[in-house]
Protein backbone atom coordinates (compact mmCIF):
# COMPACT_ATOMS: atom_id res chain seq x y z
CA UNK A 1 0.00 0.00 0.00
CA UNK A 2 1.37 3.41 -0.96
CA UNK A 3 2.12 5.87 1.82
CA UNK A 4 -0.73 8.07 3.03
CA UNK A 5 0.29 11.67 3.51
CA UNK A 6 -1.40 14.22 5.72
CA UNK A 7 -2.31 17.30 3.71
CA UNK A 8 0.11 19.38 5.78
CA UNK A 9 3.01 17.24 4.51
CA UNK A 10 2.38 17.67 0.78
CA UNK A 11 1.02 21.16 0.17
CA UNK A 12 4.16 22.19 -1.77
CA UNK A 13 4.02 19.06 -3.93
CA UNK A 14 0.35 19.58 -4.76
CA UNK A 15 0.85 23.25 -5.61
CA UNK A 16 3.90 22.47 -7.75
CA UNK A 17 1.99 19.87 -9.78
CA UNK A 18 -1.08 22.08 -10.16
CA UNK A 19 1.12 24.91 -11.43
CA UNK A 20 3.11 22.64 -13.74
CA UNK A 21 6.43 23.06 -11.92
CA UNK A 22 6.37 19.33 -11.15
CA UNK A 23 4.79 16.49 -13.05
CA UNK A 24 1.96 14.37 -11.75
CA UNK A 25 2.35 10.71 -10.86
CA UNK A 26 -1.07 9.88 -12.34
CA UNK A 27 -3.42 11.71 -14.70
CA UNK A 28 -6.95 10.62 -15.58
CA UNK A 29 -7.78 12.16 -18.98
CA UNK A 30 -11.07 13.20 -20.54
CA UNK A 31 -13.52 11.75 -18.01
CA UNK A 32 -17.07 12.88 -17.35
CA UNK A 33 -16.78 14.14 -13.79
CA UNK A 34 -19.63 13.48 -11.37
CA UNK A 35 -19.14 16.67 -9.40
CA UNK A 36 -20.74 16.05 -6.03
CA UNK A 37 -19.88 19.57 -4.87
CA UNK A 38 -22.27 21.14 -7.37
CA UNK A 39 -24.40 18.13 -8.41
CA UNK A 40 -23.48 18.34 -12.09
CA UNK A 41 -21.73 16.37 -14.81
CA UNK A 42 -18.66 18.02 -16.30
CA UNK A 43 -17.45 16.47 -19.54
CA UNK A 44 -13.83 16.30 -20.70
CA UNK A 45 -12.34 16.58 -17.20
CA UNK A 46 -8.78 15.62 -16.25
CA UNK A 47 -7.53 14.84 -12.76
CA UNK A 48 -3.87 15.07 -11.74
CA UNK A 49 -2.61 13.08 -8.76
CA UNK A 50 0.57 13.15 -6.69
CA UNK A 51 1.48 11.81 -3.24
CA UNK A 52 -1.87 10.02 -3.07
CA UNK A 53 -3.84 13.27 -3.32
CA UNK A 54 -5.54 15.28 -6.05
CA UNK A 55 -3.52 18.27 -7.24
CA UNK A 56 -5.75 19.52 -10.05
CA UNK A 57 -9.19 19.01 -11.57
CA UNK A 58 -9.70 20.44 -15.07
CA UNK A 59 -7.14 20.52 -17.89
CA UNK A 60 -4.12 18.55 -16.67
CA UNK A 61 -2.09 18.58 -19.89
CA UNK A 62 0.68 20.66 -18.31
CA UNK A 63 1.07 18.13 -15.46
CA UNK A 64 1.99 15.20 -17.70
CA UNK A 65 5.64 14.24 -17.84
CA UNK A 66 7.80 11.38 -19.05
CA UNK A 67 7.02 9.23 -16.03
CA UNK A 68 3.37 10.22 -15.52
CA UNK A 69 0.92 7.35 -15.77
CA UNK A 70 -1.93 8.48 -18.03
CA UNK A 71 -5.32 6.76 -18.17
CA UNK A 72 -7.74 7.70 -20.92
CA UNK A 73 -11.22 7.81 -19.39
CA UNK A 74 -13.11 8.80 -22.53
CA UNK A 75 -16.67 7.54 -22.23
CA UNK A 76 -16.30 6.85 -18.49
CA UNK A 77 -17.72 8.64 -15.46
CA UNK A 78 -15.32 9.73 -12.71
CA UNK A 79 -16.79 9.96 -9.20
CA UNK A 80 -15.51 9.89 -5.62
CA UNK A 81 -15.02 6.53 -3.94
CA UNK A 82 -18.02 5.24 -2.03
CA UNK A 83 -18.04 5.41 1.78
CA UNK A 84 -20.23 3.44 4.17
CA UNK A 85 -21.04 5.74 7.09
CA UNK A 86 -22.43 3.05 9.39
CA UNK A 87 -21.71 -0.65 9.33
CA UNK A 88 -20.46 -3.59 11.35
CA UNK A 89 -17.69 -5.57 9.68
CA UNK A 90 -18.45 -8.53 11.93
CA UNK A 91 -21.88 -8.97 10.34
CA UNK A 92 -20.13 -9.99 7.12
CA UNK A 93 -18.72 -12.90 9.18
CA UNK A 94 -15.24 -11.85 8.04
CA UNK A 95 -12.51 -9.82 9.73
CA UNK A 96 -11.47 -6.52 8.16
CA UNK A 97 -9.05 -7.92 5.58
CA UNK A 98 -11.58 -10.38 4.23
CA UNK A 99 -14.21 -7.66 4.13
CA UNK A 100 -11.90 -5.34 2.22
CA UNK A 101 -11.27 -7.99 -0.42
CA UNK A 102 -15.03 -8.34 -0.89
CA UNK A 103 -16.09 -4.68 -1.10
CA UNK A 104 -13.27 -2.78 -2.83
CA UNK A 105 -14.19 -4.16 -6.29
CA UNK A 106 -17.67 -2.69 -5.75
CA UNK A 107 -16.28 0.82 -5.42
CA UNK A 108 -16.08 1.05 -1.63
CA UNK A 109 -12.99 3.00 -0.62
CA UNK A 110 -13.76 3.79 3.03
CA UNK A 111 -15.91 2.40 5.83
CA UNK A 112 -16.88 3.85 9.20
CA UNK A 113 -17.22 0.72 11.28
CA UNK A 114 -18.62 0.24 14.76
CA UNK A 115 -16.94 -2.94 16.10
CA UNK A 116 -19.31 -3.33 19.01
CA UNK A 117 -19.95 -6.97 18.11
CA UNK A 118 -16.44 -8.09 18.95
CA UNK A 119 -16.35 -5.43 21.66
CA UNK A 120 -19.14 -7.27 23.46
CA UNK A 121 -17.08 -10.45 23.37
CA UNK A 122 -13.58 -9.16 24.17
CA UNK A 123 -13.92 -5.48 25.12
CA UNK A 124 -11.26 -3.01 23.95
CA UNK A 125 -8.92 -5.91 23.22
CA UNK A 126 -11.35 -6.99 20.51
CA UNK A 127 -11.71 -3.44 19.18
CA UNK A 128 -7.93 -3.11 18.93
CA UNK A 129 -7.78 -6.49 17.16
CA UNK A 130 -10.07 -5.08 14.46
CA UNK A 131 -8.11 -1.83 14.27
CA UNK A 132 -4.83 -3.66 13.73
CA UNK A 133 -6.43 -5.87 11.08
CA UNK A 134 -7.51 -2.75 9.19
CA UNK A 135 -4.42 -0.62 9.67
CA UNK A 136 -2.27 -1.52 6.64
CA UNK A 137 -4.76 -2.29 3.89
CA UNK A 138 -5.94 -0.22 0.89
CA UNK A 139 -9.49 0.23 2.22
CA UNK A 140 -9.71 3.24 4.54
CA UNK A 141 -10.90 1.79 7.82
CA UNK A 142 -12.29 4.23 10.37
CA UNK A 143 -13.61 3.15 13.75
CA UNK A 144 -16.56 4.51 15.69
CA UNK A 145 -15.79 3.29 19.20
CA UNK A 146 -18.47 1.07 20.77
CA UNK A 147 -20.50 3.26 23.11
CA UNK A 148 -22.74 0.65 24.72
CA UNK A 149 -20.83 -2.45 25.79
CA UNK A 150 -22.83 -4.12 27.12
CA UNK A 151 -25.73 -2.73 25.10
CA UNK A 152 -28.13 -2.92 28.02
CA UNK A 153 -26.10 -3.81 31.09
CA UNK A 154 -29.12 -4.27 33.35
CA UNK A 155 -30.75 -6.74 30.97
CA UNK A 156 -28.01 -9.08 29.75
CA UNK A 157 -24.54 -10.51 30.32
CA UNK A 158 -21.92 -9.89 27.64
CA UNK A 159 -18.30 -10.95 27.49
CA UNK A 160 -16.85 -7.57 28.44
CA UNK A 161 -17.44 -3.96 29.38
CA UNK A 162 -15.99 -0.86 27.74
CA UNK A 163 -15.68 2.10 30.10
CA UNK A 164 -15.63 5.84 29.36
CA UNK A 165 -11.95 6.01 30.34
CA UNK A 166 -11.09 3.30 27.81
CA UNK A 167 -13.03 5.19 25.16
CA UNK A 168 -11.14 8.36 26.08
CA UNK A 169 -7.80 6.65 25.48
CA UNK A 170 -8.79 5.15 22.12
CA UNK A 171 -10.20 8.45 20.85
CA UNK A 172 -6.61 9.65 20.45
CA UNK A 173 -5.99 7.20 17.60
CA UNK A 174 -6.24 8.80 14.13
CA UNK A 175 -8.12 5.72 12.95
CA UNK A 176 -10.96 6.56 15.34
CA UNK A 177 -13.61 8.79 13.76
CA UNK A 178 -15.90 9.09 16.75
CA UNK A 179 -18.31 7.28 19.03
CA UNK A 180 -20.31 4.28 17.85
CA UNK A 181 -24.08 4.16 17.75
CA UNK A 182 -25.44 5.48 21.04
CA UNK A 183 -28.11 2.84 21.51
CA UNK A 184 -28.74 3.81 25.11
CA UNK A 185 -30.86 6.81 24.19
CA UNK A 186 -32.87 6.44 27.42
CA UNK A 187 -29.56 6.91 29.26
CA UNK A 188 -28.87 10.02 27.21
CA UNK A 189 -32.30 11.45 28.03
CA UNK A 190 -31.96 10.57 31.73
CA UNK A 191 -28.55 12.30 31.82
CA UNK A 192 -26.75 9.13 32.89
CA UNK A 193 -23.28 10.12 34.12
CA UNK A 194 -21.30 7.44 32.26
CA UNK A 195 -23.15 8.00 28.99
CA UNK A 196 -22.64 11.75 29.09
CA UNK A 197 -18.98 11.26 29.96
CA UNK A 198 -18.59 9.32 26.69
CA UNK A 199 -20.35 12.12 24.83
CA UNK A 200 -18.15 14.74 26.47
CA UNK A 201 -14.91 12.94 25.63
CA UNK A 202 -15.96 12.54 21.99
CA UNK A 203 -17.05 16.15 21.59
CA UNK A 204 -13.81 17.40 23.16
CA UNK A 205 -11.93 15.63 20.35
CA UNK A 206 -14.32 17.18 17.79
CA UNK A 207 -15.27 13.72 16.60
CA UNK A 208 -18.68 12.46 15.54
CA UNK A 209 -21.23 10.87 17.86
CA UNK A 210 -23.19 8.36 15.80
CA UNK A 211 -26.76 7.83 16.91
CA UNK A 212 -29.42 5.18 17.34
CA UNK A 213 -32.82 6.71 18.00
CA UNK A 214 -35.16 3.84 17.22
CA UNK A 215 -38.52 5.04 18.53
CA UNK A 216 -41.15 7.00 16.55
CA UNK A 217 -40.97 10.08 18.76
CA UNK A 218 -40.15 13.40 17.12
CA UNK A 219 -40.74 15.85 19.93
CA UNK A 220 -38.82 16.65 23.06
CA UNK A 221 -37.02 13.30 23.19
CA UNK A 222 -35.56 13.58 19.68
CA UNK A 223 -34.63 17.21 20.29
CA UNK A 224 -32.87 16.30 23.51
CA UNK A 225 -31.04 13.41 21.86
CA UNK A 226 -29.73 15.60 19.04
CA UNK A 227 -28.85 18.35 21.51
CA UNK A 228 -26.56 15.86 23.28
CA UNK A 229 -24.37 15.79 20.15
CA UNK A 230 -25.76 12.80 18.23
CA UNK A 231 -25.08 13.68 14.59
CA UNK A 232 -26.64 10.83 12.61
CA UNK A 233 -29.06 7.93 12.96
CA UNK A 234 -29.44 4.68 11.01
CA UNK A 235 -32.56 3.48 12.87
CA UNK A 236 -35.07 5.51 10.86
CA UNK A 237 -37.79 3.32 9.40
CA UNK A 238 -40.57 5.83 8.60
CA UNK A 239 -40.74 8.71 6.13
CA UNK A 240 -42.04 11.15 8.75
CA UNK A 241 -39.24 10.31 11.19
CA UNK A 242 -36.64 10.91 8.50
CA UNK A 243 -38.10 14.33 7.74
CA UNK A 244 -38.17 15.24 11.43
CA UNK A 245 -34.54 14.29 11.91
CA UNK A 246 -33.32 16.15 8.84
CA UNK A 247 -35.22 19.27 9.88
CA UNK A 248 -33.36 19.17 13.20
CA UNK A 249 -29.96 18.87 11.51
CA UNK A 250 -29.44 15.13 12.00
CA UNK A 251 -28.05 12.96 9.20
CA UNK A 252 -30.50 10.22 8.26
CA UNK A 253 -28.52 7.10 7.36
CA UNK A 254 -30.87 5.16 5.11
CA UNK A 255 -30.24 1.48 5.72
CA UNK A 256 -30.33 -1.24 3.07
CA UNK A 257 -28.54 -4.39 4.24
CA UNK A 258 -29.04 -8.10 3.80
CA UNK A 259 -32.01 -8.31 6.13
CA UNK A 260 -32.90 -4.76 7.19
CA UNK A 261 -34.31 -3.04 4.11
CA UNK A 262 -35.57 0.41 5.03
CA UNK A 263 -34.73 2.28 1.83
CA UNK A 264 -38.06 1.94 0.04
CA UNK A 265 -39.94 3.61 2.87
CA UNK A 266 -37.38 6.09 4.21
CA UNK A 267 -36.20 7.47 0.86
CA UNK A 268 -39.77 8.74 0.31
CA UNK A 269 -38.75 11.57 2.65
CA UNK A 270 -36.91 13.11 -0.31
CA UNK A 271 -38.45 11.53 -3.43
CA UNK A 272 -41.95 12.68 -2.44
CA UNK A 273 -40.90 16.10 -1.20
CA UNK A 274 -38.71 18.97 -2.30
CA UNK A 275 -36.42 18.61 0.71
CA UNK A 276 -32.70 19.10 0.28
CA UNK A 277 -30.77 15.80 0.50
CA UNK A 278 -27.67 17.20 2.22
CA UNK A 279 -28.58 15.31 5.41
CA UNK A 280 -29.15 11.91 3.76
CA UNK A 281 -26.59 9.13 3.51
CA UNK A 282 -26.91 5.49 2.43
CA UNK A 283 -25.52 2.76 4.70
CA UNK A 284 -25.43 -1.01 4.84
CA UNK A 285 -25.32 -1.62 8.62
CA UNK A 286 -25.25 -5.43 8.36
CA UNK A 287 -24.39 -7.30 5.16
CA UNK A 288 -23.85 -11.02 4.61
CA UNK A 289 -21.19 -12.37 2.20
CA UNK A 290 -23.88 -13.69 -0.13
CA UNK A 291 -25.24 -10.17 -0.62
CA UNK A 292 -21.77 -8.77 -1.24
CA UNK A 293 -21.07 -11.40 -3.87
CA UNK A 294 -24.40 -11.45 -5.68
CA UNK A 295 -25.67 -7.87 -5.34
CA UNK A 296 -22.67 -5.79 -4.29
CA UNK A 297 -22.09 -3.29 -1.51
CA UNK A 298 -22.66 0.45 -1.77
CA UNK A 299 -22.90 0.21 -5.55
CA UNK A 300 -25.97 -1.98 -5.01
CA UNK A 301 -27.48 0.43 -2.46
CA UNK A 302 -26.93 3.39 -4.80
CA UNK A 303 -28.66 1.44 -7.58
CA UNK A 304 -31.53 0.74 -5.19
CA UNK A 305 -31.86 4.45 -4.41
CA UNK A 306 -31.86 5.29 -8.11
CA UNK A 307 -34.54 2.65 -8.71
CA UNK A 308 -36.70 4.40 -6.08
CA UNK A 309 -36.47 7.67 -7.99
CA UNK A 310 -33.34 9.35 -6.65
CA UNK A 311 -31.26 11.22 -9.24
CA UNK A 312 -28.01 9.27 -9.87
CA UNK A 313 -25.79 12.22 -8.92
CA UNK A 314 -27.81 12.77 -5.75
CA UNK A 315 -27.55 9.08 -4.87
CA UNK A 316 -23.76 9.25 -5.29
CA UNK A 317 -23.66 12.31 -3.03
CA UNK A 318 -25.32 10.15 -0.38
CA UNK A 319 -22.30 7.82 -0.25
CA UNK A 320 -19.59 10.43 -0.77
CA UNK A 321 -19.67 14.11 0.17
CA UNK A 322 -22.59 13.77 2.60
CA UNK A 323 -20.77 11.03 4.51
CA UNK A 324 -17.52 13.01 4.63
CA UNK A 325 -19.32 16.06 5.98
CA UNK A 326 -21.14 13.99 8.58
CA UNK A 327 -17.76 12.92 9.98
CA UNK A 328 -16.07 16.34 9.56
CA UNK A 329 -13.71 14.76 7.01
CA UNK A 330 -14.61 16.58 3.79
CA UNK A 331 -11.19 18.27 3.68
CA UNK A 332 -9.75 14.83 2.88
CA UNK A 333 -12.62 12.72 1.62
CA UNK A 334 -15.87 12.69 -0.29
CA UNK A 335 -15.22 14.62 -3.50
CA UNK A 336 -12.93 14.79 -6.51
CA UNK A 337 -11.40 18.13 -5.52
CA UNK A 338 -7.88 19.54 -5.12
CA UNK A 339 -6.19 18.48 -1.89
CA UNK A 340 -8.47 15.48 -1.29
CA UNK A 341 -7.27 11.91 -1.21
CA UNK A 342 -7.17 10.39 -4.67
CA UNK A 343 -9.96 7.91 -3.88
CA UNK A 344 -12.17 7.74 -6.95
CA UNK A 345 -13.94 5.42 -9.35
CA UNK A 346 -14.36 5.11 -13.08
CA UNK A 347 -17.88 3.99 -13.96
CA UNK A 348 -18.90 2.53 -17.31
CA UNK A 349 -22.55 3.45 -16.76
CA UNK A 350 -23.91 6.02 -14.32
CA UNK A 351 -27.51 4.84 -13.66
CA UNK A 352 -26.34 1.22 -13.43
CA UNK A 353 -23.38 2.25 -11.20
CA UNK A 354 -21.14 -0.12 -13.16
CA UNK A 355 -17.74 0.10 -11.47
CA UNK A 356 -14.83 -0.44 -13.89
CA UNK A 357 -11.79 0.85 -11.98
CA UNK A 358 -11.22 1.70 -8.32
CA UNK A 359 -8.43 3.99 -7.13
CA UNK A 360 -7.46 4.46 -3.48
CA UNK A 361 -4.69 6.86 -2.53
CA UNK A 362 -3.94 7.31 -6.22
CA UNK A 363 -3.33 3.61 -6.76
CA UNK A 364 -5.38 1.31 -8.98
CA UNK A 365 -6.69 -1.32 -6.55
CA UNK A 366 -9.43 -2.98 -8.60
CA UNK A 367 -10.38 -3.36 -12.25
CA UNK A 368 -13.37 -5.10 -13.81
CA UNK A 369 -14.45 -6.52 -10.46
CA UNK A 370 -11.06 -7.98 -9.51
CA UNK A 371 -8.47 -6.73 -7.03
CA UNK A 372 -5.23 -5.56 -8.62
CA UNK A 373 -3.39 -5.42 -5.30
CA UNK A 374 -2.79 -8.13 -2.76
CA UNK A 375 -4.29 -7.87 0.70
CA UNK A 376 -1.98 -10.14 2.63
CA UNK A 377 -3.43 -12.91 4.76
CA UNK A 378 -2.30 -12.91 8.37
CA UNK A 379 -2.31 -15.46 11.15
CA UNK A 380 -4.84 -14.47 13.79
CA UNK A 381 -4.00 -15.08 17.47
CA UNK A 382 -5.44 -18.07 19.31
CA UNK A 383 -7.04 -15.98 22.07
CA UNK A 384 -9.51 -14.52 19.60
CA UNK A 385 -10.67 -18.04 18.65
CA UNK A 386 -11.57 -19.23 22.15
CA UNK A 387 -14.75 -17.56 23.31
CA UNK A 388 -17.62 -20.06 23.59
CA UNK A 389 -17.99 -21.56 27.06
CA UNK A 390 -20.91 -23.24 28.83
CA UNK A 391 -21.17 -24.10 32.51
CA UNK A 392 -22.04 -27.67 31.51
CA UNK A 393 -23.45 -29.50 28.49
CA UNK A 394 -27.14 -28.83 27.97
CA UNK A 395 -29.97 -31.37 28.13
CA UNK A 396 -33.55 -31.34 26.88
CA UNK A 397 -34.75 -30.66 30.44
CA UNK A 398 -32.91 -27.32 30.42
CA UNK A 399 -35.33 -26.06 27.78
CA UNK A 400 -38.56 -26.94 29.56
CA UNK A 401 -40.77 -23.94 30.35
CA UNK A 402 -42.75 -24.31 33.58
CA UNK A 403 -46.31 -23.03 33.50
CA UNK A 404 -46.10 -21.68 37.06
CA UNK A 405 -49.89 -21.86 37.23
CA UNK A 406 -52.71 -24.34 37.64
CA UNK A 407 -54.73 -22.66 34.90
CA UNK A 408 -55.43 -24.85 31.86
CA UNK A 409 -54.94 -21.97 29.40
CA UNK A 410 -52.23 -19.32 29.86
CA UNK A 411 -51.71 -15.99 28.16
CA UNK A 412 -48.12 -15.89 26.93
CA UNK A 413 -46.23 -12.88 25.63
CA UNK A 414 -44.71 -13.91 22.30
CA UNK A 415 -42.06 -12.19 20.18
CA UNK A 416 -43.27 -11.72 16.61
CA UNK A 417 -40.43 -11.12 14.17
CA UNK A 418 -40.96 -8.94 11.10
CA UNK A 419 -39.31 -10.08 7.88
CA UNK A 420 -36.62 -7.69 6.58
CA UNK A 421 -37.14 -5.32 9.52
CA UNK A 422 -35.26 -4.86 12.78
CA UNK A 423 -38.35 -4.37 14.94
CA UNK A 424 -40.51 -7.00 16.61
CA UNK A 425 -44.09 -6.97 17.81
CA UNK A 426 -45.32 -7.97 21.25
CA UNK A 427 -48.15 -10.45 20.83
CA UNK A 428 -50.23 -12.35 23.37
CA UNK A 429 -51.25 -15.94 22.58
CA UNK A 430 -53.28 -18.46 24.54
CA UNK A 431 -51.14 -21.53 25.21
CA UNK A 432 -52.09 -24.82 26.90
CA UNK A 433 -50.73 -25.89 30.26
CA UNK A 434 -49.65 -29.50 29.72
CA UNK A 435 -48.97 -31.15 33.08
CA UNK A 436 -47.26 -28.07 34.44
CA UNK A 437 -45.25 -27.21 31.33
CA UNK A 438 -45.85 -25.14 28.21
CA UNK A 439 -44.66 -26.40 24.84
CA UNK A 440 -44.38 -25.23 21.24
CA UNK A 441 -47.51 -25.01 19.13
CA UNK A 442 -46.08 -25.73 15.69
CA UNK A 443 -49.48 -25.55 13.98
CA UNK A 444 -49.76 -21.88 15.06
CA UNK A 445 -46.04 -21.18 14.51
CA UNK A 446 -45.36 -20.63 18.22
CA UNK A 447 -41.81 -21.87 18.77
CA UNK A 448 -39.48 -21.90 21.73
CA UNK A 449 -36.56 -19.49 21.89
CA UNK A 450 -33.68 -19.54 24.36
CA UNK A 451 -30.67 -17.30 25.00
CA UNK A 452 -27.79 -18.82 26.98
CA UNK A 453 -24.81 -16.95 28.47
CA UNK A 454 -21.63 -18.23 26.81
CA UNK A 455 -18.81 -16.00 28.04
CA UNK A 456 -18.33 -16.66 31.77
CA UNK A 457 -19.95 -20.06 32.37
CA UNK A 458 -22.71 -18.57 34.51
CA UNK A 459 -25.32 -21.01 33.25
CA UNK A 460 -27.96 -18.28 32.99
CA UNK A 461 -30.66 -18.84 30.38
CA UNK A 462 -33.67 -16.85 29.22
CA UNK A 463 -36.58 -18.78 27.71
CA UNK A 464 -39.62 -17.66 25.79
CA UNK A 465 -41.66 -17.99 22.62
CA UNK A 466 -41.33 -16.56 19.13
CA UNK A 467 -43.54 -16.52 16.05
CA UNK A 468 -42.78 -15.74 12.41
CA UNK A 469 -40.06 -18.26 11.60
CA UNK A 470 -42.39 -21.03 10.42
CA UNK A 471 -40.18 -23.92 11.53
CA UNK A 472 -41.94 -27.28 11.42
CA UNK A 473 -39.03 -29.44 12.58
CA UNK A 474 -35.70 -29.31 14.40
CA UNK A 475 -33.85 -26.31 15.79
CA UNK A 476 -31.40 -23.62 14.77
CA UNK A 477 -28.74 -21.98 16.91
CA UNK A 478 -26.17 -19.21 16.61
CA UNK A 479 -23.53 -17.35 18.59
CA UNK A 480 -24.21 -14.36 16.35
CA UNK A 481 -26.79 -12.76 18.66
CA UNK A 482 -26.66 -8.99 18.96
CA UNK A 483 -25.16 -7.47 20.91
CA UNK A 484 -23.89 -9.71 23.70
CA UNK A 485 -23.50 -12.65 21.28
CA UNK A 486 -24.67 -15.31 23.67
CA UNK A 487 -26.03 -18.58 22.28
CA UNK A 488 -29.42 -17.98 20.66
CA UNK A 489 -31.64 -20.96 19.81
CA UNK A 490 -35.03 -21.27 18.12
CA UNK A 491 -36.59 -24.71 18.01
CA UNK A 492 -39.59 -26.95 17.73
CA UNK A 493 -38.50 -29.41 20.42
CA UNK A 494 -36.27 -29.46 23.50
CA UNK A 495 -33.99 -32.30 22.41
CA UNK A 496 -32.93 -30.66 19.16
CA UNK A 497 -32.43 -27.33 20.93
CA UNK A 498 -30.01 -28.92 23.40
CA UNK A 499 -28.24 -30.84 20.62
CA UNK A 500 -27.81 -27.68 18.52
CA UNK A 501 -26.31 -25.72 21.42
CA UNK A 502 -23.83 -28.43 22.37
CA UNK A 503 -22.67 -28.94 18.78
CA UNK A 504 -22.25 -25.17 18.40
CA UNK A 505 -19.85 -25.17 21.34
CA UNK A 506 -17.81 -27.96 19.75
CA UNK A 507 -17.16 -25.94 16.58
CA UNK A 508 -16.15 -22.83 18.53
CA UNK A 509 -19.29 -20.86 17.70
CA UNK A 510 -21.10 -19.97 14.53
CA UNK A 511 -24.45 -21.07 13.11
CA UNK A 512 -26.08 -24.48 12.95
CA UNK A 513 -29.31 -26.17 11.85
CA UNK A 514 -30.33 -29.61 13.17
CA UNK A 515 -33.17 -32.10 12.89
CA UNK A 516 -33.76 -35.23 14.97
CA UNK A 517 -30.25 -35.11 16.42
CA UNK A 518 -28.55 -34.74 13.02
CA UNK A 519 -26.63 -31.67 11.79
CA UNK A 520 -28.14 -30.44 8.52
CA UNK A 521 -25.68 -27.58 8.02
CA UNK A 522 -23.13 -25.64 10.05
CA UNK A 523 -21.00 -22.54 9.61
CA UNK A 524 -18.08 -22.43 12.07
CA UNK A 525 -17.22 -18.86 13.12
CA UNK A 526 -14.24 -19.34 15.43
CA UNK A 527 -13.10 -15.68 15.63
CA UNK A 528 -15.01 -14.43 18.70
CA UNK A 529 -17.81 -16.80 17.72
CA UNK A 530 -18.89 -14.33 15.02
CA UNK A 531 -16.28 -14.38 12.21
CA UNK A 532 -14.40 -16.80 9.98
CA UNK A 533 -10.98 -16.72 8.31
CA UNK A 534 -12.50 -18.18 5.14
CA UNK A 535 -13.17 -16.16 2.01
CA UNK A 536 -16.47 -14.44 1.27
CA UNK A 537 -17.19 -17.05 -1.39
CA UNK A 538 -16.59 -19.99 0.99
CA UNK A 539 -18.66 -18.41 3.76
CA UNK A 540 -21.45 -17.58 1.32
CA UNK A 541 -21.55 -21.21 0.17
CA UNK A 542 -22.02 -22.39 3.76
CA UNK A 543 -24.62 -19.70 4.44
CA UNK A 544 -26.45 -20.92 1.34
CA UNK A 545 -26.52 -24.43 2.79
CA UNK A 546 -27.86 -22.99 6.03
CA UNK A 547 -30.58 -21.18 4.11
CA UNK A 548 -31.46 -24.44 2.40
CA UNK A 549 -31.60 -26.12 5.80
CA UNK A 550 -33.91 -23.42 7.11
CA UNK A 551 -36.23 -24.08 4.18
CA UNK A 552 -36.00 -27.82 4.87
CA UNK A 553 -37.14 -27.09 8.42
CA UNK A 554 -40.02 -24.94 7.14
CA UNK A 555 -38.65 -21.37 7.21
CA UNK A 556 -38.70 -19.21 4.07
CA UNK A 557 -37.56 -15.86 5.47
CA UNK A 558 -35.00 -13.63 3.77
CA UNK A 559 -31.71 -13.90 5.75
CA UNK A 560 -33.36 -15.79 8.63
CA UNK A 561 -30.19 -15.96 10.72
CA UNK A 562 -29.84 -12.18 10.65
CA UNK A 563 -33.45 -11.81 11.76
CA UNK A 564 -32.87 -14.37 14.49
CA UNK A 565 -29.71 -12.59 15.59
CA UNK A 566 -31.71 -9.57 16.77
CA UNK A 567 -34.03 -11.46 19.12
CA UNK A 568 -31.77 -10.64 22.12
CA UNK A 569 -31.13 -6.98 21.20
CA UNK A 570 -32.70 -5.16 24.13
CA UNK A 571 -32.60 -1.69 22.57
CA UNK A 572 -35.11 -2.31 19.78
CA UNK A 573 -38.89 -2.38 20.17
CA UNK A 574 -41.11 -4.09 21.19
CA UNK A 575 -40.24 -7.39 22.92
CA UNK A 576 -36.86 -9.12 23.27
CA UNK A 577 -35.26 -12.03 25.09
CA UNK A 578 -31.79 -12.07 26.67
CA UNK A 579 -30.03 -14.61 28.88
CA UNK A 580 -31.67 -12.86 31.87
CA UNK A 581 -35.23 -13.01 30.61
CA UNK A 582 -37.97 -11.30 28.62
CA UNK A 583 -37.70 -7.52 28.13
CA UNK A 584 -40.36 -4.96 27.33
CA UNK A 585 -38.19 -2.67 25.16
CA UNK A 586 -40.86 0.00 24.84
CA UNK A 587 -40.83 0.67 28.57
CA UNK A 588 -37.32 -0.76 29.18
CA UNK A 589 -38.15 -3.21 31.92
CA UNK A 590 -38.24 -6.95 32.49
CA UNK A 591 -41.62 -8.52 31.92
CA UNK A 592 -43.17 -11.89 32.69
CA UNK A 593 -43.62 -14.58 30.06
CA UNK A 594 -47.18 -15.27 31.26
CA UNK A 595 -49.61 -12.43 31.97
Amino acid sequence: MSKRYHLSEVTKDLVAVAMGAKKAELVIKNATLVNVNTAELIHGTDVAVTKGRIALVGDASHTIGEFTKVIDATGLYLCPGFMDGHMHVESSMMPVRGYARAVIPHGTTAIFADPHEIGNVFGTKGVQFMMEDGRDIPLRFYVALPSCVPAVAAFEDSGAEITPSEIGELLNDDMVCGLGEMMNFPGVLRCDENIHEELRLTLEKNKTITGHYSIPENGKGLNAYIASGARCCHETVRKEDAIAKMRLGMYVQVREGSAWRDLTEVIRSVTETRLDTHYVTLVSDDTHPHTLITDGHLDHIVRRAISEGVNPITAIQMVTINVAQCFHMDRDLGSVSPGRFADFLLLEDLPRVAVKKVFINGELVSENGKLTVEIEKVEYPEWVKNSVHLKSPLTADDFKIAANSTLEILNAQVIEIIEARVGTYRRVFEIKNEDGFVNCDIARDILKVAVIERHHKTGSMGKGFVTGFGLKFGAVASTVAHDAHNINIVGTNDSDMAFAANELVKIGGGMIAVKDGVILAALPLPIAGIMSEESAEDIAAKVSKLDDSFKQLGCNLVSPFMTMALIPLGVLPELRLTNRGLIDTVNFKFTELFI
